[in-house]
């Protein structure tokens, strides 16, 4: 099992080691009696925004099964992970015989996580899942996010949902279930987790001691619309540098100098910027669709429709530049000349 510490935000703690989950009681309520009942689904897909807990989830409740593997025995509701427990320890340790969490690799020449789940890494999970447990316990794939997989890994995930073996159980996480094959869809059991109320992220940001006190904690809690993930980037990454950034030059009246644009260019290009870089993409993506919005209830239909063709375009050129190594500089300089050519 690959560091279970990998791609884990300065901040935050890895959701097998996360001893509290904030705002999502109905789900933890209907995954305790589902599983109690002994007729829950095989396969679950816990569908939401990025970083509001659906991994988190995920081990919580992967924990609850390990823990008590005879249903009809199991508690009728989810209890936080005792530290104590060998079963707590193994998983936050990512030593668990009975888990196997999938995620993108890591690239072993360059140190970083790849940019997809590979069909090597499912057939990890055939194999984990052919092995015979010698507890007789469950056997837990956690696959963090479906969003990740390449069309090989889905099709060779889709074959094991297909026909999986008895006590095994999956945790399928997806940001854009749109996005996901429908029939991988079609064969799991759909769990919607909605953003954090302002009142539950403030607990979440609070229980990893990162709320900025005053003032900024307000900011920080609208900003991030009810995503942990997106709040600590806005608090430890200069999240609301670069939106300050962003909106000058895409929102001021004629063209923005370009020494600002290459010196945003710069900080989103800079070495270990995959995180930051991934916050503008998302930050821009959000601003358009806003935009596109915008205009279409404000009956300007040409315009909507130019910014929503300008979101595909968006989306496949970011896709053609992580797929290719293209120059991350040269591709926010592109992005963002493209944005303000459509507005």
């Amino acid at each position: 099992m690959s560091d279970i510490r990998a791609d884990v935000l300065d901040g935050a703690r890895h959701p097998a080691e996360q001893p509290k989950l904030f705002g999502h009681a109905a789900a933890e309520a209907f995954l305790a009696r589902s599983y109690r009942s002994g007729k829950g689904h095989h396969a679950i897909l816990i569908e939401g925004p990025e970083g509001i807990g659906k991994a988190t989830l995920a081990f919580r409740f992967a924990n609850h099964v390990l823990s008590h593997p005879e249903p009809a025995q199991a508690p009728e509701t989810l209890a936080d992970p005792s530290p104590d427990s060998s079963v707590t320890r193994q998983l936050a340790a990512g030593a668990s015989h009975n888990l196997l969490h999938l995620t993108r690799p890591v690239d072993e020449k360059t140190g970083k996580a790849k940019s997809a789940i590979t069909v090597d890494e499912v057939r990890k999970a055939g194999k984990f899942l052919a092995q015979t447990s010698g507890t007789g316990n469950w056997r837990i794939v956690v696959i963090d996010p479906a969003d990740d997989l390449n069309r090989n890994a889905a099709n060779a995930i889709l074959k094991i949902l297909e026909e999986p073996p008895k006590r095994a159980l999956f945790l399928v996480l997806t940001h854009a279930p749109g996005k996901l094959l429908p029939t991988i869809r079609s064969r799991c059991l759909p769990l919607g987790l909605s953003p954090l109320s302002p009142d539950d992220l403030a607990a979440a940001m609070a229980s990893l001691g990162v709320l900025p006190s005053g003032p900024r904690a307000g900011e920080v809690i609208a900003a991030a619309h009810g995503s942990v993930s997106q709040a600590l980037k806005l608090v430890n990454y200069g999240g609301f540098d670069i939106v300050e950034a962003f909106r000058a030059i895409v929102g001021g009246a004629g063209e923005p100098p370009r020494r600002d644009v290459h010196r945003l260019a710069d900080v989103l290009s800079a070495k270990d910027s995959e995180i930051v870089f991934g916050f503008f993409c998302q930050q821009a993506s959000d601003f358009v669709t806003e935009a596109a919005r915008a205009a279409a209830l404000a009956g300007d239909i040409g315009r909507a429709d130019r910014l929503a063709g300008l979101s595909s375009r968006l989306a496949e050129k970011l896709t053609v530049a992580q797929a290719y190594n293209l120059d991350r500089k040269q591709t926010v300089i592109g992005l963002l000349d493209d944005i303000r050519a459509s507005l």
